[in-house]
């Protein structure tokens, strides 16, 4: 009987042992997968292609337009920083994405494959598609009658009520500093092309793989937000310029979501692959199994 009952602990220790090699493996696939579309990321970001007739409308705007232009995105995301966590967080279900996280993670545990990792990741961008089109319809709508600058506040509220649902259904925290900072450093990248971008994203790559992130000393902050606020100025200068044209606004509108899958693209595929490095990292544990 003694041998019995040690052949099955033995028999259940490997069981837990080849499931965890199974969890192992499939979270190094999916770290892949990841590393494969950052590589495509990476290509169009390094070979950025300008419009001709981009750059030939950006001759002609004047300089004071693109300062109203940043400090428009400057006061955007201080607002709904500051103010706007609150109402973007009665958008959607807190409580409801973080127990569908927890559920789904469980399952992974249990089943040990890439298909319970991919969930997450389809989850997490079936809610965006959901933001996309209400950006979409909003951009659009308020170009019809050449609203331009007003939009900014709605359109960087819409970005973050993104960032925020793919940081819950990936399991991190949207509202403390060093995350608020990182989310801002994220939201940069994504609008840079060249050696800034290559830049900026081995900055993120460092913070994504070492899992630590920077806690924000007196004025990174600030400084931070009037980098990614003047990114976004500089890159939507022309489509907002249009936008504050009645009629031909909607032009102008129309790029919103156009930007919006830009930033978010690359938002996701980074708290993707964070989350599949801290899972990578952690001792991964078969709660209510015995043997």
């Amino acid at each position: 009987m003694k041998r019995c009952g040690r052949n099955a602990a033995i028999m259940g220790i490997m069981k837990k042992l080849s499931r965890e090699e199974s969890c192992r493996a499939a979270i190094k696939k999916e770290i892949q997968a990841v590393e494969k579309k950052e590589e495509k990321l990476r290509q169009r970001a390094l070979k950025p292609k300008q419009p001709g007739w981009k750059q030939e409308l950006e001759k002609k705007i004047p300089d004071q337009v693109y300062s109203t232009l940043e400090k428009a995105f400057c006061k955007a995301f201080e607002i709904v920083f500051e103010k706007g966590t609150g109402i973007i967080e009665k958008s959607y279900q807190k409580e409801t994405i973080q127990q569908d996280r927890m559920i789904q993670e469980y399952a992974f545990q249990v089943k040990a494959n890439r298909k319970e990792l991919k969930k997450l990741h389809q989850k997490a961008a079936a809610a965006d598609m959901k933001n996309m089109a209400f950006t979409t319809v909003e951009g659009i709508g308020l170009g019809v009658f050449g609203i331009g600058l007003p939009d900014i506040v709605i359109f960087v509220g819409m970005l973050l009520k993104g960032v925020y649902e793919t940081a819950l259904h990936y399991g991190f925290d949207y509202d403390s500093p060093e995350e608020r900072l990182f989310i801002l450093k994220m939201m940069e990248a994504s609008m840079l092309d060249g050696e800034s971008w290559r830049r900026a994203n081995a900055e993120i790559d460092n913070l994504v793989t070492e899992q630590f992130l920077v806690i924000p000393g007196e004025g990174d902050f600030e400084r931070q937000l009037r980098r990614t606020a003047s990114v976004f100025a500089m890159d939507m200068l022309v489509l907002k310029f249009i936008q504050g044209l009645p009629l031909a606004g909607i032009l102008g509108g129309a790029a919103n979501p156009l930007y919006y899958h830009k930033v978010m693209k690359y938002v996701q595929l980074k708290y993707r692959k964070r989350y599949l490095y801290k899972k990578d990292g952690e001792t991964i544990t078969f709660g209510g199994e015995n043997g």
